[in-house]
């Protein structure tokens, strides 16, 4: 990390027995989870227990709703955190019975909730007594069932509704009064990056209003890593989440989960490796935002996008070298690496090297043709605002956090890899607008650089006897029964966090994917209230989301 910039002092974990006497009467059962203490706790007495977590603790980040089916209950697991040390973590378990699955919503504490409190209605079933709009969100209205939940039924027929020649502005009509107006932008409009739909309300030219309508790629990503072993099948589908080249941040989120898991070990050499590889995903991931970023702007198909996608290129072609594929990797393995730096190491450090030294003079393009364009600047500064309150509400982080000047990045908050020996700045801006986001990413391309350069002089002058890319992992891995952890990585869009539920055999009982795009594009609404459209596409493409990783 920064020589300039210290570490946070070091804080003893979280004191369980501390927690359950400032909570009192609320606490009705205790549990120990790998990373947090776990708080039971009475279903109609969420907000009570949230409250005083957030206000008198200190939790001001819900980082993930998780929501599970026993044989004997359901049960929903508020993770808790605090931006100003995310190594202090708390889980609130509210267990419900089988025959009544209703809780008290966390809404009105934490906004996030909302949209993760929708997904469990969704996906399990619980019902969350108070919210102001549960609604499904991935799966459409009409649909039977409740897909994670014991009882469901995959053979039921679904039921589509179809209503021939019917007008499809009915219901609608012209109020000379009033100048709102219904937009649907979306599915398929180009700067929606992504099958998105957004209901958008105008009141005249301005928004009132808009409705994210996700779920479009939503593709049981959760279900089939329940079904996939630890040590083998599961690994290959964390690539397709953010599927724009941060493929290995995204396998790193799954290797850092499952090795708390089963206590495995990693090499420091696999850590470099892992570390080096992981930066050069993020600015692979960097540059297609930066050059959708551009579109989204300029409504052309500009020289930004050309320049970007040609620095990304030559990213893409050394983690082709070093992994043997160009998007989805499959590099990492439990306990380190598939396989060591190609041969000639040379020539590979050599290509890495002749890319970085290209660099500072590709970021000054960028700058010139964007940063300092008038342009530019004038359809991002002071658009689409996100205050810092704002964004710890919504649970936003990454460059969207980062860009309202949240200094919050789990590399060095909550180290993992090798980043806590290296050298590096976490990158902030305090406009909290889409101009900020903006150069956030384009400076932590900077510290990217500075990262693989360090990872660089250390692979080359590593002992050849003591490269060991992987350590000793049993080729079963069973956790016992009931171990249950969350942990996350700093990918490029933000905090990727997995929670894993054991059941005592080699497959996760319950395996849950906290996506920060997911989290981040719950706050476009906020961000785009009292806006005019082509703002309400900058803030979009400012946030950088991708629908695979939102809808999992």
């Amino acid at each position: 990390m920064s020589s300039q910039e210290e570490a946070p002092p070091a804080v003893e974990s979280v004191d369980g027995d501390e927690l359950a006497e400032l909570l009192g009467d609320h606490v009705v059962g205790r549990e120990e989870h790998l990373n947090a203490p776990g708080i039971v706790i009475r279903p109609d007495e969420v907000q009570d227990v949230l409250t005083t977590l957030r206000d008198e603790a200190g939790f001001d980040h819900l980082s993930m709703v998780t929501a599970q089916d026993y044989e004997d209950r359901y049960e929903s697991i508020y993770h808790l955190k605090k931006f100003a040390d995310p190594t202090q973590e708390v889980s609130v378990v509210v267990p419900t019975p089988r025959d009544a699955p209703k809780s008290q919503t966390a809404e009105p504490v934490y906004r996030t909730a909302n949209w993760q409190e929708r997904e469990a209605y969704d996906l399990v079933g619980i019902e969350y007594d108070g919210h102001s709009d549960l609604r499904r969100i991935l799966l459409p209205e009409t649909w039977q069932g409740h897909p994670l939940s014991r009882n469901y039924d995959q053979d039921r027929p679904q039921i589509v509704s179809f209503n021939e020649h019917q007008n499809p502005i009915q219901g609608d009509h012209h109020d000379e009064e009033s100048d709102t107006m219904f937009l649907n932008i979306g599915p398929h409009h180009p700067a929606t990056h992504g099958v998105l739909h957004l209901k958008t309300t105008l009141d005249g030219e301005q928004v009132a209003d808009v409705d994210p309508d996700i779920g479009y790629l939503h593709r049981c990503e959760e279900q089939m890593a329940q079904n996939g072993t630890y040590r083998h099948q599961i690994m290959p589908y964390p690539d397709r989440w953010d599927y724009a080249s941060a493929g290995l941040l995204n396998e790193w989120a799954y290797a850092r989960v499952a090795e708390d898991l089963n206590d495995l070990d990693v090499p420091e050499y696999a850590q470099v490796i892992r570390t080096m590889s992981a930066e050069l995903c993020r600015i692979a991931a960097h540059m297609l935002a930066v050059g959708t970023f551009a579109l989204d702007i300029y409504g052309d198909f500009t020289a930004i996008f050309m320049y970007a996608m040609r620095d990304r290129e030559i990213v893409q072609n050394i983690l082709e070298d070093l992994t043997g594929q160009r998007m989805m990797f499959n590099y990492f393995r439990l306990g380190g690496v598939v396989w060591d730096i190609p041969e000639p190491r040379e020539e590979f450090f050599e290509k890495t090297r002749d890319f970085l030294d290209g660099l500072p003079e590709a970021l000054d393009e960028y700058h010139d043709l964007v940063t300092s364009n008038e342009i530019f600047q004038i359809r991002t500064i002071d658009t689409g605002i996100l205050e810092p309150e704002t964004a710890k509400q919504y649970g936003a982080t990454g460059p969207v956090a980062r860009g309202s000047g949240i200094d919050y990045d789990l590399r060095r908050d909550d180290p993992y890899g090798y980043y806590d020996q290296l050298d590096w700045e976490v990158v902030t801006e305090d406009g909290c607008d889409n101009y900020s986001r903006f150069l956030v990413r384009m400076r932590e391309v900077e510290e990217s650089a500075k990262i693989i350069e360090q990872c660089l002089e250390l692979l080359e002058d590593w002992p050849e006897d003591d490269r060991e890319i992987q350590s000793n992992v049993p080729r079963t891995l069973k956790p016992d029964a009931d171990t249950e952890v969350y942990r996350a990585v700093e990918a490029a869009k933000g905090e990727l966090g997995i929670y894993i539920r054991s059941d005592g055999t080699d497959k996760p009982g319950r395996f849950k994917i906290r996506s920060p795009c997911f989290c981040n594009l719950s706050a476009l609404g906020e961000m785009s209230r009292g806006e005019y459209i082509p703002d309400l596409v900058a803030t979009l493409g400012s946030l950088d989301v991708i629908l695979g990783e939102v809808d999992r």
